[in-house]
């Protein structure tokens, strides 16, 4: 168990866009965004080694973050805004002005760095004051916070927090990225292509969806903002990270092929790296449900809910340095006694590929169900969502350290999601970041680990 990491304060400050370099802004919510509302805020931290003792880092690596984030924050000025979930009949609404500024919190820890970093359970209290917090007012709420915690000859963490309603994960990857282009001193300046694009007339509401999601808003706004504070009394809760490699994944593929073959079944339509991970991971903690909680095998509905691109799958064009949501929600279904069942990874894989090709297809057909399909499994331990994407490559993000040591997304804690991002380290490989009682945590490593075995 975690005794309570401690972390020293050494600064907190504001940090702005360079004076002059923006105008005040404001940013009507799209039916994309909408969605947001209902979910917590983001909490990815990035580990990085950083050998270097305190007086270095405060002299000469600290003074170069803050001026190359304000850098970034000359093109990403929305980051430092904020959003205001205006009464009817208006929409909610991000607005930035010149008095606008992230807030950045510096933090000097004397905890174990390699410990944080690992793959093993960890308590996942260990890992909060790493989080930053996000401000609220009485009537608006900053979009980011930004906490960088330094372990004296060993590392660096850096700390985010931000609301859904600014960003996608491919517009936080951007950003991130900028700002450790700026750090690096890869970029003196961007090209016009790769700055961020902010005209909302792009995104067109041709299903009338913006309606839908206002409505579902203003009848339960409590929650979203409620929900901004970090919970730091999660204290049965362990953190760990699972790999699987291609090699694991073309087991995978050619079992269920073998199986589809041998029954005389048709084969799933999409059996991408995803679609095996995520269909062999969602078994597993459907075993890990029901041993744990010595249930009977019931003949209802599971359901496997993820975040689809929407970039290639709307019917209207959308720059890929749109600043915003672009991406919509897939949800698939399977019974539950036919998951647990000895074709039970074939029913999963059939179950989230063939969600991903209906999106394929028409993205926003049933849109209208989103907030609802959603409110239905999600922190549910009956069904399981994953959250971030593979493809976005956030291990290539270099501040001039190298890659990142690792990254974990804090959220999932309350959430029950699981998140899904490219290996560091395999190419080609998926890292998966869970949050279990520990019980529970020691229950899911041994059927994912049997898993494998068998399939091998």
């Amino acid at each position: 168990m975690c005794e309570g990491l401690r972390v020293k304060i050494i600064e907190q400050s504001q940090v702005s866009p360079p004076p002059r370099s923006t105008s005040p802004t404001s940013l009507p919510l799209t039916f994309l965004d909408l969605p947001w509302l209902f979910f917590s805020p983001s909490q990815p931290l990035f580990f990085f080694d950083f050998p270097f003792p305190l007086s270095y880092f405060t002299a000469f690596t600290l003074p170069n973050l803050k001026h190359s984030l304000s850098l970034t924050l000359q093109h990403y000025f929305p980051f430092a805004g904020t959003f205001l979930p205006s009464p009817e009949p208006s929409k909610p609404h991000i607005v930035y002005s010149e008095a606008n500024s992230v807030s950045l919190l510096v933090a000097e820890s004397a905890d174990d760095f390699n410990h944080l970093c690992s793959n093993h359970a960890r308590d996942v209290n260990c890992f909060y004051p790493l989080v930053p917090e996000l401000k609220s007012g009485t009537k608006e709420l900053a979009l980011m916070a930004i906490q960088i915690t330094v372990f004296p000859g060993s590392g660096i963490c850096i700390g985010l927090a931000y609301l859904h309603v600014i960003a996608d994960g491919r517009t936080f990857n951007n950003f991130m990225k900028t700002w450790a282009a700026y750090s690096s001193s890869q970029a003196s300046s961007f090209p016009c292509k790769s700055l961020p694009f902010y005209d909302r007339s792009v995104i067109m509401d041709s299903h009338g969806l913006e309606g839908v999601f206002l409505k579902q808003w203003r009848r339960k706004r409590t929650s979203f903002i409620d929900d901004t504070k970090v919970n730091s009394s999660l204290s049965d809760l362990v953190r760990a990270t699972f790999l699987m490699d291609p090699t694991q994944m073309e087991k995978i593929k050619r079992f269920i092929v073998s199986l589809c073959r041998e029954k005389n079944q048709s084969q799933p339509v999409h059996l991408s790296p995803y679609v095996l991970t995520c269909a062999f991971l969602w078994v597993c903690m459907l075993k890990t449900h029901q041993i744990t909680s010595n249930e009977h095998v019931h003949k209802d509905p599971a359901y496997f809910g993820f975040i689809a691109g929407g970039m290639t799958r709307l019917q209207f064009p959308v720059p890929a340095t749109y600043l915003g949501n672009c991406v919509g929600f897939g949800r698939g279904s399977a019974m539950r006694d036919e998951l647990l069942g000895e074709d039970g990874i074939v029913a999963a894989a059939r179950a989230i590929g063939g969600t991903i090709k209906k999106l394929d297809k028409e993205m926003l057909d049933g849109a209208e169900k989103w907030v609802s399909d959603w409110e239905e499994i999600y922190g549910s331990e009956l069904h399981v969502v994953a959250t971030w994407s593979p493809k976005l490559k956030l291990y290539e993000t270099d501040f001039g350290w190298g890659k990142a040591r690792k990254i974990e997304e804090i959220s999932i804690d309350k959430s029950k999601a699981i998140s899904l991002i490219e290996s560091r380290d395999v190419d080609g490989g998926i890292e998966m970041g869970l949050a279990l009682p520990h019980k529970k945590m020691d229950t899911f490593t041994m059927f994912f680990n049997q898993g494998l075995n068998a399939i091998s």
